[in-house]
């Protein structure tokens, strides 16, 4: 593996942001205003987790829709990134990051207003679309307002808040659903969001640099016939996987899964004849042909998937099995999450001879962290010290089976096929998380079904056989890194 260092986006090739004279372009704000509402979005992901038993008591929610409370966000936010980094692209990311703000605020304010399921689904649904408008602006902002190093120390900030973010989103909620201010029980969880968000939008509003449609935007299309393309795939992917597990993996949930494979070729085929047509596909197969793009996307995948998987397995040990509140939950991960975002800072840092080695390694440190984990609960225990020092080897371990990878990843995209890099990795990071739950979930949950001994010990079983399949997953990200350093 090589471990080339971002470059800056030819002056040609890129456009050249337009000073505002009401706008302040100091890059160092520029990068705490995305990161920030980077930061709230993915907080929404992991909050709503905490409050849902008292979301359910509360509105007398039944378990489908209690489930679409949780996923509708999730759903919409998949189905939508790509086409929302593409309106970056042809609108100016700056425009459709404030539209994508001021849609997630809106959505927060009414869902915690909300009166009914039907009602709470529906503005989660809102605030998925408005998250899948925010978040591909992101990585695109950073890649217009940084190169060189100033882009890796920026792109490591990112990896540290997509750390952060759930490990704070089960101690924020627990904080709220427990302190339940002024007798509003779940809906602080939303509220949160709205002071939040109206302070964002003016800091965004004046720090954010004034940009329009890049001359590739203007030139292409939205592609409206891959977009439902690929939403069909998407959604056809993630509805029997967040769902899954609660209805029994019933016939339609499999049915699903195959059409899915069905329309992902349908899409595939569709954007390469667009593409031999000279037309505009959702997704350029420049983007797809770029150097270490496979790989990268699988790796990319893989970790989000082993690191969404082991802390929701964990967090179901903690609450379930050992029966420790949301907010001491949360808290267990605090090393791993801290060290993930440390890590993510300064790889770069690290002696020149180990970088090509850090991917890997990194995933092999994952697998051991999270093998670990499971080995020191196994009989019904806390895990004591060791715990605490196998979660600071998984997120050590993960951050370097992450952060390098997206680093590198964004370095070999054409500049002009940033926006779609953009939408594309974190629609493969989203789709990996939610893979990742669903699969170690139903992994966890099956064998905490199955008969044995009750309470902590069927749980640290469970735990057990989860932690080895997540290790095993984790090795095969180790793998493909060492498969890629000998080529």
């Amino acid at each position: 593996m090589t471990t080339t260092t971002p470059s800056a986006p030819s002056p040609s090739s890129v456009p050249t942001p337009s000073k505002d004279p009401g706008t302040d372009n100091r890059p160092g704000r520029v990068l705490a205003a995305v990161l920030a509402a980077q930061f709230m979005a993915l907080l929404d992901v992991f909050i709503v987790n905490v409050a849902a038993p008292t979301i359910r008591t509360d509105l007398h929610a039944s378990g489908a829709g209690l489930q679409l409370v949780i996923a509708g966000y999730t759903i919409t936010y998949a189905v939508l990134l790509i086409t929302g980094a593409r309106l970056g692209e042809r609108l100016g990311h700056r425009r459709v990051y404030l539209a994508g703000l001021a849609v997630f605020t809106a959505a927060s304010l009414a869902c915690g207003l909300s009166q009914s399921t039907g009602q709470l689904v529906a503005f989660r649904l809102a605030q998925g679309a408005g998250s899948a408008l925010l978040i591909p602006q992101v990585l695109s902002i950073i890649q217009r307002t940084f190169s060189g190093e100033a882009r890796v120390r920026a792109l490591g900030a990112y990896s540290a808040v997509l750390a952060t973010g759930a490990a704070a989103g089960q101690v924020l909620g627990g904080i709220l659903v427990s302190a339940d201010l002024f007798a509003t029980g779940w809906r602080p969880v939303f509220l949160v969001n709205v002071p939040v968000g109206v302070v964002l939008l003016v800091l965004a509003a004046r720090v954010l640099p004034a940009d329009g449609p890049s001359p590739a935007g203007r030139a292409r299309g939205l592609d409206l016939p891959g977009l439902v393309l690929l939403g069909a795939a998407v959604t056809l992917f993630t509805v029997p996987l967040v769902l899954g597990e609660q209805e029994g993996w019933p016939l339609w949930t499999w049915l699903s899964l195959a059409a899915c494979a069905v329309f992902l070729a349908l899409f595939c085929g569709y954007e390469s004849r667009l593409a031999r047509r000279g037309g505009a596909p959702l997704i350029s197969p420049r983007l797809l042909r770029a150097p270490g793009m496979g790989v990268a996307v699988f790796r990319l995948a893989a970790v989000m998937a082993v690191n969404a998987g082991f802390l929701f397995a964990l967090t179901l040990h903690v609450q379930g099995g050992l029966g420790h509140s949301a907010l001491r939950a949360g808290l267990t991960f605090a090393p791993s999450a801290l060290v993930f975002g440390a890590v993510g800072l300064t790889w770069r840092r690290w002696p020149q001879a180990l970088q090509p080695a850090l991917v890997p390694g990194g995933f092999a440190l994952a697998a051991v962290g999270s093998l670990a984990v499971g080995l020191l609960l196994r009989d019904g225990g806390d895990g004591g010290v060791g715990l605490y020092a196998a979660l600071v080897g998984a997120g050590t371990g993960m951050a370097l089976g992450f952060s390098p990878v997206l680093t590198r990843a964004l370095a070999t995209v054409a500049p002009q096929d940033a926006a779609d890099a953009s939408g594309f990795l974190a629609t493969v990071t989203q789709l990996g998380q939610v893979t990742g739950v669903a699969v170690f979930g139903a992994l966890f949950l099956g064998q905490l079904d199955s008969p044995g001994a009750p309470g902590a010990y069927a749980s640290a079983d469970a735990l057990l056989v989860c932690s080895c399949a997540l290790a095993a997953a984790a090795a095969l990200g180790a793998v493909s890194g060492l498969v890629r350093m000998r080529r």
